[in-house]
């Protein structure tokens, strides 16, 4: 029987945002404080509720809310606190007065993963294959720099400390990298992450997203996840709706930049 949006959302509330502390990268570290979890990766920190906080007294909510701020602070690191569009009203207010800056809203969008699995198909005279190899995932953080007009090279470095648990995924026109995404498992859930997609301007509107869709999800099957997520933009959106996926509820990062130095 097929999953409606309610059970789509209370089971990533449950598999993605319950299990965020026990699934992250070995060179992250983790702190939980009540319906929190905070984490400091090797470029920045993130924060998010992996909790219900719908009973929490407000002043606690407030409290929790200045802990993780001096907590981010006192690393001397900026943070994102990643909220979602059915997380509890009075949090925004509270990011917002402590100077927490909202980046561009995403659609959270879920579904079933045989809904989305097949045969890729792409344009004539492009190649996908999986990729491991350091020089590939640096021609990936190229083509991301490309694309966002700003310095990806980081990229290259998060993708291979994740290889043993990702499957990254790269388009090619000969030897450019035109496109890629990536397949993220997300721990012993029944959900798998599509992240990843971007495109080179002048290759977009060929099919291509689709196709690193049907690989990831075709694969995703064969791993035994059940269920796809993904927070997709404006732009690929509209594409997995069409494949069968559906919009069940939004998320927006709020980014707070470094603050001090630590000592």
């Amino acid at each position: 029987m097929r999953m409606d949006d309610a059970a789509l959302l209370a089971l990533y509330d449950e598999q993605v945002r319950g299990t965020l502390g026990i699934r992250v990268p070995l060179t992250w570290t983790v702190e939980h404080d009540g319906p929190v979890t905070r984490c400091v990766t090797p470029r920045e920190g993130f924060a998010m509720f992996t909790a219900d906080a719908g009973a929490l007294p407000a002043e606690e909510l407030e409290a929790l809310v200045d802990r993780t701020f001096a907590a981010f602070t006192a690393r001397g690191v900026g943070f994102e606190w990643k909220t979602f569009d059915h997380d509890r009203a009075d949090l925004v207010p509270l990011l917002e007065a402590r100077g927490a800056r909202p980046e561009p809203h995403e659609a959270l969008v879920l579904g079933e993963t045989r809904l989305l699995a097949g045969e890729p198909v792409l344009p004539a005279g492009l190649t996908m294959r999986q990729v491991n190899e350091r020089a590939d995932l640096e021609r990936i953080a190229a083509m991301e720099s490309e694309v966002w007009g700003e310095d990806w090279s980081w990229l290259a470095d998060d993708l291979e400390e994740r290889l043993d648990s990702i499957e990254v995924l790269a388009v090619e026109d000969g030897d450019t990298v035109v496109s890629a995404a990536w397949l993220v498992p997300l721990g012993e859930t029944d959900v798998a992450g599509l992240w990843g997609g971007s495109t080179l301007p002048a290759y977009r509107g060929r099919g291509i997203y689709r196709a690193l869709v049907a690989a990831r999800a075709t694969s995703a099957l064969a791993r035994g996840c059940t269920v796809l997520q993904v927070d997709a933009s404006d732009d690929s959106r509209p594409i997995l709706e069409r494949l069968g996926l559906r919009t069940v509820g939004g998320t927006t990062p709020y980014a707070v930049a470094a603050l001090s130095t630590p000592v």
